[in-house]
């Protein structure tokens, strides 16, 4: 995964085109570094599976 397909997954996740998507442990710190630069951080959520595999979904209002 490059930057650009992290951003893109993100943005879906926005705009509900996709209701999750699942990051491999080998992408894991590519798509984290464009997550937190987006100022809707912590819209996302993530849950961390067995093998470091992280699911991530988007959600309406903001964690604390």
């Amino acid at each position: 995964m490059n930057k650009e397909q992290a951003e893109e997954l993100l943005e879906k996740l926005k705009l509900g085109e996709i209701s999750e998507f699942t990051v491999s442990k080998e992408d894991f710190l590519t798509f984290r570094e464009q997550l937190v630069k987006r100022s809707d951080f912590k819209h996302f959520r993530g849950n961390a599976k067995h093998g470091g595999v992280t699911t991530y979904t988007y959600l309406e209002e903001a964690r604390s």
